[in-house]
């Protein structure tokens, strides 16, 4: 704000002003709107709703959204900023109401300037914003006969993308779904806060839904979660269905979640996950699944000759894997799974990875990282938790390629593509929805949680809306 108020140094071009002007709010992401210039009222307006105060009690802050074109309400610009005051105003029809204060620029006829605005819903009015006799500086005069002085701005810009770009960064309230208070959930909260965001880690198990058709909620000790402008699921193995549906309630809402109900889910189904991998066609170790007992044999056979992988379709980390040496080891462990009433699949054994595979980083369709892992001494599984090691590596085209494709088919907006390096080429073991970040930061030495903030800024940008023919009467 600095370098626009350095417009007004010296002596400033006198200023003429009409009883209706176009202006923009640059600050905050509105680069056209009407206003009426009321030197009766004290202060300036703007319309906002879903007005909510956010952040630290040292730095409070407030999200609203507007509707910069009347009558259209499916235009929704998100904003934030900080809040400097809470003060009664009366408005011209003797009703007084509480309302919070921010502090933004002023851009009109090419000249800017910081003024204050209250936050208030003005739906009913022709004009989103009132500018009062506060915000009308020294060399400012206004014509009250006259109408639009200052050079015509448009609407256009809201049905273009050059939206999008001229959002400015702005203040995110953002919510981790996490029951852990682990190095990826810390390093999420730290990456947000140090941007100026806010970041809550809410526990999964600990919401609860009101679901209906006009105003579906998400609740969490007692109280309706406030509308958060993204929401990143870190949903664990053991509660998968309800924190799906939980995030799915969150969909339903309409917040922005990194990755879906659908993605979460069809990962954690390995069955399912490698259905539809093979839909898409995309590389992965020859697997086979069977209900019956009398299918034991016929199973082994589509995969190959021993050794076998049997794995638990619950399995997380290592854990529920059994390397089968031998045809009669795969016997017993397939009898001994089926004892339990446990589903598994049985897996072709790649040899040629030697206990070795590559964890692909993939945040919004981009390979951002990627790490070799080498399995404990003695143990064919690579899993860090189970005492493997990791080292940043290069992977081929090929390579990138599968992972982004891979995590494409799942709808996922953060992904660990695990790996595995064939003689004909990279198979796909797993799709991790909820990768660990401290192993790939720490082998790679790149800031993740940062790029995937980066992603989350960008897809939280206004979108452009169609144009109407009755928008041409509006802008008139």
């Amino acid at each position: 704000m600095t370098d626009q108020t350095d417009t007004l140094s010296g002596a400033p071009e006198p200023l003429t002003l009409g009883w209706e002007e176009w202006l923009s709010l640059p600050n905050l992401g509105l680069p056209a709107m009407r206003a009426k210039v009321d030197t009766g009222a004290k202060t300036s307006a703007l319309h906002a709703f879903d007005i909510e105060s956010f952040g630290s009690a040292t730095r409070p802050r407030v999200r609203f959204t507007v509707h910069p074109i009347p009558g259209r309400e499916d235009l929704i610009i998100p904003c934030s900023a900080e809040i400097v005051d809470r003060r009664d105003v009366t408005s011209s029809n003797g009703e007084t109401e509480m309302r919070y204060v921010i502090e933004s620029a002023l851009s009109i006829g090419g000249q800017y300037w910081p003024i204050e605005l209250t936050l208030t819903d003005r739906r009913t009015m022709n004009t989103r914003m009132l500018l009062g006799r506060q915000a009308l500086i020294e060399h400012v005069t206004v014509s009250p006969n006259d109408r639009f002085c200052q050079p015509k701005l448009s609407y256009d810009v809201y049905h273009s993308t050059k939206i999008a770009q001229a959002a400015p960064r702005r203040a995110l309230r953002v919510a981790v779904l996490s029951r852990e208070d682990n190095y990826s959930t810390r390093r999420l909260v730290e990456e947000g806060e140090s941007r100026g965001h806010s970041v809550e880690v809410i526990d999964t198990a600990r919401c609860y839904m009101a679901i209906n058709a006009l105003a579906p909620e998400v609740h969490y000790d007692g109280k309706r979660l406030p509308r958060y402008d993204a929401v990143i699921p870190r949903i664990g193995a053991s509660i998968t269905s309800y924190g799906t549906a939980i995030t799915r309630q969150f969909e339903t809402i309409g917040t922005y979640c990194v990755n879906g109900s659908q993605g979460i889910t069809a990962s954690r189904d390995k069955l399912y996950a490698h259905q539809l991998m093979a839909k898409h066609k995309i590389g992965m170790p020859i697997t086979a699944f069977a209900s019956s007992p009398k299918d034991t044999g016929n199973l082994m056979g589509l995969v190959g000759s021993a050794p076998l992988i049997v794995k638990l379709l619950e399995s997380t980390q290592g854990k529920g894997v059994v390397l089968a040496e031998t045809k009669k080891a795969a016997e017993s462990v397939i009898d001994a799974f089926r004892g339990l009433k446990a589903n598994f699949l049985v897996q072709q054994f790649v040899k040629e990875a030697a206990g070795e595979d590559i964890r692909c980083l993939v945040i919004d369709g981009k390979v951002v990282a990627s790490m070799k892992r080498t399995g404990a001494e003695g143990d064919f599984r690579s899993n860090l938790h189970r005492g493997g090691t990791a080292k940043a590596v290069r992977i081929t085209k090929e390579e990138r390629e599968t992972a982004i494709r891979a995590t494409r088919a799942f709808g996922l907006g953060l992904a660990g593509v695990d790996l595995l390096r064939s003689s004909d080429g990279p198979k796909v073991l797993e799709v991790n929805s909820s990768p660990g970040l401290e192993g790939i930061e720490k082998a790679s030495g790149k800031d993740i949680a940062g790029l995937l903030f980066d992603a989350i800024e960008m897809k939280v940008r206004p979108n452009p809306v169609r144009r109407r023919k009755t928008d041409s009467s509006i802008e008139a």
